[in-house]
């Protein structure tokens, strides 16, 4: 044995230095055995077994379309069946109609929300912070939540006639308070050992905040995010088809068009074009709350 090794085993264990090799080892066996799956493997894997139960919650509302359809319960004009629709949507997704009305919608839905994020946020830190206004607003917020969006129509065209802007006031007003709940509750459920280590390093006012509270209630923050979503873009759907502002072919003025002429295919195309785009946010923001656990240890990386 070389003389090096034979006098670095000698020294205590206090004093001994780890080896290269040794710290591999260490690390291997905390990480656990390797895979013998590839990394293309395993993505795929995950991948499909999210998509598989998708997959088969489609097939059966699609079988079950079918039967219902079968059964002739509704004349075929009112109710066609599967093929006829996706066929219509085959027609329709390349249009550059379809183009249009899809990025109107999609960027009145992300404006909206935006700004609701915003507002929200600024309302659930103050009332979090300030006893005062939680005792005097906090319960408003949540009455304001379980309002239905579509109650704010009549006073917004009142206030902004038919315009861009009643829609867009309703997207606000039916997103921010479920923005402002999930700051709220994030911020009550962080834990008071990490605000009194947070005032012993010396955070104080906005840097507390900034350093700790809202990290600490993210988690929640995303809930709530998600949440207020849901609330802006159905009061969009609704809006598109309350509101009618000319020149702007969105997806509920197409909408309305295809009812207008009794065009079902048409009719049942949009909505199921509403039902991916609301699906795919979803997925979205499942993808970030999933990597802000796993960031947080929550979850398994």
């Amino acid at each position: 044995m070389p003389t090096e090794s034979r006098t670095e085993l000698a020294k205590p264990p206090a004093a001994r230095t780890a080896t290269t090799d040794e710290v591999a080892g260490l690390d291997a066996l905390e990480l656990g055995p390797a895979s013998k799956e590839g990394r293309a493997a395993r993505l795929g894997r995950r991948v499909w077994d999210s998509l598989w139960p998708k997959l088969l919650a489609v097939a059966l509302v699609i079988a079950g379309w079918q039967i219902v359809y079968l059964t002739e319960w509704k004349p075929p004009f009112a109710l066609p069946d599967p093929l006829t629709v996706f066929a219509e949507m085959g027609e329709l997704i390349p249009t550059a109609e379809f183009a249009r009305a899809i990025g109107i919608t999609m960027q009145r839905a992300v404006i909206g929300f935006l700004i609701a994020v915003v507002i929200g946020t600024l309302i659930g830190a103050a009332v979090a912070r300030f006893r005062p206004l939680r005792a005097a607003i906090g319960s408003l917020i949540t009455g304001l939540q379980t309002m239905p969006s579509i109650i704010w129509f009549p006073f917004a065209i009142l206030l902004f006639q038919i315009s861009e802007t009643t829609i867009m006031f309703v997207v606000i007003i039916g997103a921010t308070p479920s923005i402002a709940n999930g700051l709220i509750s994030g911020i009550d459920y962080v834990p008071r050992v990490w605000l009194r280590v947070g005032k012993v390093l010396g955070m104080r006012g906005l840097n507390l905040y900034r350093f700790l509270i809202l990290p600490a209630s993210l988690p929640s923050f995303v809930s709530g995010l998600k949440q207020g979503w849901a609330f802006a873009w159905r009061s969009l759907m609704a809006g598109e088809l309350l509101v009618i502002v000319a020149g702007q072919g969105s997806i509920g003025v197409l909408m309305q068009g295809a009812r207008e002429f009794n065009n079902a295919p048409r009719l049942l195309s949009w909505i199921i074009v509403v039902l991916v785009i609301g699906i795919l946010v979803d997925i979205a923001f499942n993808a970030f709350d999933n990597a802000l656990r796993r960031r947080w240890g929550l979850t398994q990386s």
